[in-house]
């Protein structure tokens, strides 16, 4: 029996979810390299170290928001992560941009 969660578009979803969190911990991976340069470096600023602390709890509340908003509104379960996971890439792939520079 093929239910709403086996048909092709249902995959597609999933894979570009799977993508979008592919490309989340690559960015995150990048900016824990270029941070920990930084700091064995000693080229950190307040600024960068504070923020890299304090960013984690703005992301994780606007993925927790996303995540309701989208549950509220009767998404699909992939339709809820991908809420939840949209800040949290935004942020890191923001991260690694800025600190190429």
């Amino acid at each position: 029996m093929i239910g709403p969660y086996y048909s092709m578009e249902a995959a597609n979803s999933w894979m570009k979810l799977a993508l979008h969190y592919t490309q989340m911990n690559m960015a995150a991976a990048e900016v824990i390299a270029r941070r920990t340069v930084q700091i064995s470096q000693g080229a950190m600023t307040g600024p960068e170290a504070v923020g890299m602390v304090l960013e984690k709890a703005t992301a994780f509340a606007a993925a927790s928001e996303g995540a309701a908003v989208a549950a509220a509104r009767g998404a699909d379960p992939v339709g809820i992560a991908a809420a939840a996971l949209s800040p949290i890439r935004a942020k890191t792939r923001s991260n690694a941009m800025r600190l190429r520079r």
